[in-house]
């Protein structure tokens, strides 16, 4: 039992610390890699969805489905990482200019 919970606790503080260094990599990337990120979490979305209407087999559709949408779900998190807060802000006032 001792030995199991050790385990357990080493898994956890590796996936940890695995986790913070990737999440401070994409932090320190570029403004224009987020929207280009974003960018395509939009086309995954998209792609995710328009492929219902292909006359494929559904259990294909679900598969693809699974498959698109989990990449529009990381594109999104990454996005968001790689902008932050201010990123975030600067977008929107990009956005407002152009409206």
């Amino acid at each position: 039992m001792v030995c199991k919970t050790r385990f357990m606790t080493s898994f956890k503080t590796k996936t940890r610390s695995a986790l913070s260094r990737l999440k401070h990599w994409l932090a320190t990337l570029s403004f224009r890699t987020g929207v280009v990120v974003g960018i395509l979490c939009v086309v995954f979305y998209i792609v995710s969805f328009a492929q219902m209407a292909l006359p494929i087999p559904a259990a294909l559709k679900g598969v693809l489905w699974v498959i698109f949408f989990g990449l529009a779900k990381t594109a999104q998190y990454s996005a968001l990482l790689i902008l932050g807060k201010e990123g975030l802000r600067r977008l929107r006032r990009l956005w407002r200019k152009s409206a």
